[in-house]
Formats: structure tokens, C-alpha cells, sequence
């Protein structure tokens, strides 16, 4: 019950910002779930299926292989393609880093892989991963997975940070999807060369080896975030020749396109490697930083991740700009 009550404190007043409305069991305690017995639930509905893992191993009939520290969607089928979209052993929508831009040990960069976490099930297409205040960083957070009737999943962080441990007066999370074996690992956007904004338009871009080229920012997005020169994540900071100028991109995968959408406000950057799920598995990722953080504060990002067959880029804009406003809506 604190944590709720510090969260919806935070903000009020008449000069300062309101905070959010509570949207997941971190904010607020009176949303009831359950337990699963098992580490995963399914969800299903319309055209999709969706398994939603915690960070144990599994290896069952459902999810033979699965790895451990490999949490969010460990499978993602629809009616049209069967096969799984991510790397089995790995998942999607994979919450992967905390960090502040500082040199630290490998189980510190990826405490949400190791961290203690539980698997909440609210109803039947809405799951959360709720992680406790992790051990290095003291950042409590909740995942939320809500599998909607457009043939797209909206993802929900909410996290606090408990204590005052960012360096560099910033908190730096990192999603990683894992692509199993597309025909191209190439990702789509419209945008334009940093250099040359008057040429706007497709961009198709491909990072030739892992930490190469990696992320791409809004044209709007100037922020400057400070880093060890020797910063073992190679993808958070090596920047590519382009920017975006709109909040969402797609891959293809087997005829079905696989597209994220983000709201403007939550600033997020676009990531990729061409081998991060081993070779011919690229990853699809995106970061999202919180600066100036305080030690306290309930902060919040929502997506959307759509899976349908693909048909056009054209296509592909339509649909995003459809969800583009209905992130919109939320405050």
C-alpha cells in the first residue's frame, strides 16, 4: 500500500505536474490477479497467440528449450503463420538492461534477466512480470502484456526507482525481440539521413555487424546521455547515420509484418543488431531513458507490438498511424 500512495502523491499540486493514472499491481494494489502455477500463461484471442514467460527455464511441450532469463512473449503465432515469430529459446518484448552508461559486471546489466520475479495473471489476455526492487539498481518495475482484438499487444512498463544509484543522473532500459530467421534483418521507418533532412522518406536499415550502426534517433531527439568510453553494451550507444520522424517501425518475417509503435512523448530509440539471436536471427529493439529521474517517482512507457500479414509499407503506415492515435489517448 506505500507504494501506491507515495506514486499518486507524487506530482499533485498546483504547480506541479499531475502524475499518471495508475496502470498495472505496482501502482496499484487494488487490481486483483492471480498466480500461475506453471512460469507462462497463453493467451489467445482473434487472430494471435501469445505466451507470456517469466525469467525461469522451461522445457516442456509448450516451450521445449526455453531459456532461462528470457522473459515477456516466449512465443507469438498467428492463425495465417504457425511457427513461432521469435527465437524459441529466447522471447520478444524482452526487458534486457538498467543501466546508467557506466562499466559494470555482466549480471548488473542484465539484472531483469536474473532478478527475482512473478508472473501475475489479471484476466484472459492481460498478464504482468512484476520484479521487485532488483538487488544492484533498487528499480522496482511492472510489465504489462495486454493482448488486444487488433491482432497487437500494448506493453506497460511502470517502475521506481528506490534509491539514488544512476551515476550519471539517468536510468538507460532495453528491450530486445529476437527474430527467428527472417528473410531480411532489416527494419523499416520513415526518416532521413542526419546529415540531410530535406530528404525525408524510407528508410530500410541494416547494421552490418552487431554494435555497428545500431540505433537510430527521433530528429527531434538531441539528448546526450554521458558513457564510459568502455561501456560493454555496444548497441545503446552507437548511433546510426539516420533519424526518424515518426515513432514506430516494422520488420517482415515469413509474409507477416511485425511493427512497434511508440508515443511520441516516451522519446524511445530504435535499435537493431543483424545477430543478436545468433546468426540469421536479428534483433529488433528499442531503448527508453528516464532523465532526470528522482528517487521515488512512478514513471511509465506504453507500446504497441502488431503482428499481421504484410502486404505493403503503405500498409504498414496506415496501420501504424492508427495506433499512433490510439496511444495518444493515454496520458
Amino acid at each position: 500500500m506505500g507504494t501506491f500512495v507515495l506514486a499518486i502523491a507524487i506530482g499533485l499540486g498546483p504547480a506541479g505536474p499531475v502524475a499518471p493514472p495508475p496502470r498495472t499491481t505496482l501502482s496499484n494494489p487494488q487490481i486483483a490477479y492471480t498466480i500461475p502455477e506453471k512460469p507462462y500463461v497463453i493467451l489467445q484471442r482473434g487472430d494471435l497467440e501469445v505466451i507470456i514467460v517469466d525469467n525461469r527455464a522451461v522445457d516442456d511441450a509448450v516451450l521445449p528449450g526455453h531459456r532461462s532469463g528470457y522473459h515477456g512473449i516466449a512465443a507469438l503465432r498467428h492463425r495465417l503463420r504457425r511457427e513461432n515469430l521469435f527465437v524459441p529459446a529466447y522471447a520478444g518484448l524482452n526487458f534486457e538492461h538498467i543501466h546508467d552508461g557506466t562499466t559494470q559486471e555482466r549480471s548488473i546489466l542484465f539484472e531483469p534477466r536474473i532478478a527475482l520475479m512473478q508472473l501475475r495473471q489479471i484476466d484472459p489476455f492481460t498478464v504482468e512480470l512484476y520484479q521487485p526492487p532488483t538487488s544492484f539498481w533498487k528499480l522496482e518495475t511492472a510489465l504489462r502484456y495486454e493482448l488486444l482484438e487488433s491482432s497487437a499487444i500494448q506493453m506497460t512498463i511502470e517502475c521506481i526507482p528506490h534509491e539514488d544509484r544512476f551515476r550519471n543522473g539517468y536510468i538507460g532500459l532495453f528491450w530486445a525481440s529476437y527474430i527467428h530467421q527472417p528473410e531480411s534483418p532489416r527494419i523499416h521507418f520513415r526518416g532521413f539521413p542526419a546529415e540531410n533532412p530535406e530528404l525525408p522518406g524510407w528508410v530500410h536499415a541494416f547494421s552490418p555487424r552487431h554494435g555497428l550502426a545500431a540505433t537510430h534517433r527521433a530528429a527531434e531527439d538531441h539528448r546526450q546521455f554521458p558513457h564510459d568510453k568502455d561501456f560493454p553494451l555496444s548497441l545503446v550507444f552507437n548511433l546510426s547515420e539516420y533519424c526518424f520522424v515518426e515513432p514506430w517501425y516494422y520488420g517482415v518475417s515469413h509474409g507477416m509484418a511485425v511493427l512497434f509503435v511508440f508515443r511520441p512523448k516516451d522519446q524511445v530509440r530504435f535499435s537493431q543488431s543483424p545477430t543478436g539471436g545468433g546468426l540469421g536471427n536479428p534483433a529488433w529493439d528499442f531503448q527508453y531513458f528516464i532523465s532526470p529521474y528522482k528517487v521515488g517517482q512512478r514513471y511509465h512507457m506504453i507500446m504497441r507490438l502488431v503482428y499481421i500479414p504484410y502486404h505493403s509499407a503503405e500498409q504498414m503506415e496506415e496501420v501504424a498511424r492508427r495506433h499512433l492515435a490510439e496511444l495518444a489517448a493515454f496520458r
